[in-house]
């Protein structure tokens, strides 16, 4: 029976969990790859405010400000490679690439 459930395309692949702390001043890690339908954490580590928020004309994210200790989530839904930064400190970058 799970052979015809995965020869239909019934079944859905596992979602994961990944995990950017803010640290230091940086993202870590800088480069995640992630598959469509994981769910990417950014957990600020620092003792100032951070966010994390994609760059481009289409905010596909912004975890809005972030102190120490908050968590901001972001749900991947299309394949692609999005850059994000800190609105607060822009010399922080990082890169999300969904597959």
């Amino acid at each position: 029976m799970l052979w015809l459930v995965l020869l239909l395309g019934l079944s859905k692949p596992p979602t994961a969990m990944r995990t950017v702390e803010i640290r230091g001043m940086e993202f870590h890690p800088a480069v995640l790859t992630v598959a469509v339908g994981d769910t990417v954490v950014w957990v600020n580590r620092d003792i100032v405010p951070h966010t994390a928020t994609a760059s481009g004309r289409v905010k596909a994210w912004d975890t809005k400000q972030l102190s120490q200790g908050q968590a901001g989530r972001y749900v991947a839904r299309h394949k692609g490679t999005l850059r994000y930064s800190c609105t607060f400190h822009p010399t922080m970058h990082g890169t999300l690439i969904v597959r």
